[in-house]
């Protein structure tokens, strides 16, 4: 059985390209990789770098890391929204790591 993880929206689009290139998608699958390519923000190694980079901060859980990756946030309350459900408070110190790492790949 494969291990369950957190995947951003280019390794969707890269997994569902590769997966095409040896048999016919699904419509689902079709769909899916439609819409990866259209939202994705990074190419697939920019997206691995970046989440290399927050999971390195120590205090972003692999989720989140990847809704950041997805959503590239430039201000503090997009930030802050990510981190709404999570038992985190984060400080702006933590904020402002996250925006000046991310702030490197746009």
């Amino acid at each position: 059985m494969s291990e369950e993880r957190f995947v951003t929206l280019s390794e969707v689009e890269h997994m569902l390209t590769e997966e095409s290139k040896e048999r016919e998608l699904t419509s689902e699958q079709k769909l899916a990789k439609d819409h990866a390519d259209k939202i994705k923000k990074l190419p697939l190694d920019k997206a691995q770098k970046l989440y290399k980079e927050l999971k390195a901060l120590d205090f972003i859980s692999d989720a989140i890391t990847t809704k950041i990756v997805d959503i590239l946030p430039t201000h503090n309350d997009d930030v802050r929204i990510l981190f709404a459900k999570e038992r985190l408070i984060l400080e702006k110190k933590h904020i402002d790591q996250i925006l000046k790492t991310v702030e490197k790949y746009l």
